[in-house]
């Protein structure tokens, strides 16, 4: 049996993450998806961005602002990456045996976000009172970057008590910043092929070989 763990690790590390994850020290300009990227070398420093969602927003004849400007893509990529590493991380925490004492019980980690808000509303109500305010807090700091006209950098949410990005140099932030960024790309793949192995059997090949169920 999996407790409701599982989606209480997701939920309530999303809520820290949106809090203390990494912000990167003040630079000179702000990225964009556009641009030249250090990050991507496999791609001789390009942007993979075959099917153009990056280019959206020049559209000629749509009406103003009806599509997101690169800011924004950037910001919510690093944010569900952030959520996917910690989905990730509480689905197998859970499944490894790590649980709360006293917590619910379910009889699968995609049924737990149901039995969690059922056996235990009152907590369930809690986190996700806490999650809505960062997840506000997180927008209104992000500034107006739908319409590609925020100062701030994609995914600095301005909180580093530790004060962990003063010491590092340049070349070393930019590099962790790197690493963030496609460990939360493998992430959400990894995600979106856990919810296809439960919801289409044998969708994922190497789930079945691995005895995962």
């Amino acid at each position: 049996f999996v407790t409701i763990l599982t989606m209480k690790l997701a939920l309530i590390s999303s809520l820290i993450a949106g809090a203390a994850a990494f912000a990167p020290a003040p630079v000179a300009k702000t990225s964009t998806a556009l641009n030249k990227v250090a990050f991507n070398p496999e791609m001789a420093g390009e942007v993979f961005d075959p099917m153009g969602f990056g280019k959206m927003h020049e559209i000629k004849g749509a009406f103003p602002n009806m599509f997101p400007n690169p800011q924004f893509l950037e910001e919510s990529e690093i944010k569900h990456g952030r959520m996917a590493m910690l989905a990730w991380t509480g689905v197998w925490a859970t499944e490894s045996g790590l649980h709360f004492p006293g917590a619910p019980v379910a009889d699968d980690w995609t049924t737990a976000l149901g039995v969690w808000a059922r056996e235990d509303p009152g907590g369930f109500g809690i986190v996700l009172l806490l999650l809505s305010i960062a997840e506000g807090e997180g927008v209104s700091h992000a500034g107006d970057n739908f319409r590609g006209v925020s100062k701030k950098t994609p995914g600095d949410m301005g909180f580093d008590w530790m004060g962990m990005t003063k010491k590092l140099s340049a070349d070393k932030l930019e590099r962790y910043q790197t690493v963030e960024k496609k460990n939360g790309r493998a992430a959400m793949i990894a995600m979106a092929s856990l919810f296809a192995m439960k919801a289409i059997p044998g969708s994922v090949p190497i789930m079945d070989m691995l005895g995962a169920n």
